[in-house]
């Protein structure tokens, strides 16, 4: 669909699990080369494994994206391969759920540092190669909680400053044709909400029945519909959209 993505060089964080997984699924059915990071070297190698049995290009990295060394570790052996980075999706994330009298500061900086801190390094990493090339795609995971959501004040302020981010990075790299956008996943069916249910007493299935009949579609997400969103991002049929969040939630919350 996107043929202008073949042999692209694409960086996806979190990509061994979820929404990250499904975006690097996603971009390497395009011909996208996708490097495929993951604190779980385990998992990256599942998902790079998976998408060159489908015939698609992929590297796994165990990398801590909050940690700036292994980043540029990471990204110089990239380039040695396969050359510039022109696309980023910034994915890797965790909660930390509390009620804020009970948040301890460890599940406050952890959430913080591994979307804002890992986000911010991989962004300045990445974008000195899409700088040089005048050619860039970078997209960030917000989330509908930025919105704010009992238990997770830490997740909350950070997909919100997500946004901002999003926003400054698109006023400051666009003169160089690099887009900046974010997604803003609502409710989607993964190992993480999965999680979520489990901590509260529920089952899964409950869990999501209770949440799609809140949702006008009457649905939950997949990973696919949020990979769908950013396949599009990167493409050049978004050539003019920057500094844009895009909210995957089904449709707007009712009141």
């Amino acid at each position: 669909m996107y043929q202008e993505l073949a042999g692209r060089v694409a960086v996806i964080t979190g990509a061994g699990r979820g929404i990250g997984r499904a975006e690097a699924l996603r971009l390497a059915e395009e011909g996208v080369r996708v490097v495929v990071v993951d604190l779980s070297r385990q998992d990256a190698e599942k998902t790079a494994g998976d998408i060159g049995q489908s015939g698609g290009t992929a590297w796994p990295y165990g990398v801590n994206v909050t940690q700036a060394d292994q980043v540029r570790n990471m990204l110089e052996e990239t380039v040695k391969r396969w050359g510039p980075i022109g696309i980023l999706v910034n994915n890797a994330g965790i909660t930390r759920d509390n009620l804020i009298y009970k948040m301890e500061e460890d599940e406050w900086d952890s959430v913080m540092n591994t979307h804002l801190k890992g986000s911010f390094i991989c962004a300045q990493a990445c974008q000195r190669y899409m700088v040089e090339e005048r050619w860039g795609k970078i997209v960030n995971t917000s989330s509908t909680s930025a919105l704010g959501n009992r238990g997770q004040a830490n997740y909350s302020a950070a997909k919100a400053g997500l946004q901002g981010f999003t926003k400054t990075l698109a006023i400051e790299l666009g003169p160089f044709h690099i887009n900046v956008n974010a997604v803003a996943p609502g409710f989607i069916d993964t190992d993480m909400t999965r999680a979520t249910a489990e901590r509260l007493g529920l089952t899964a299935d409950g869990f999501k029945a209770a949440a799609a009949s809140q949702i006008p579609l009457r649905r939950v997400g997949v990973p696919e519909d949020v990979a769908n969103v950013v396949a599009f991002l990167c493409s050049e049929q978004a050539a003019f959209i920057s500094g844009e969040v895009i909210y995957v939630r089904g449709g707007p919350a009712a009141f």
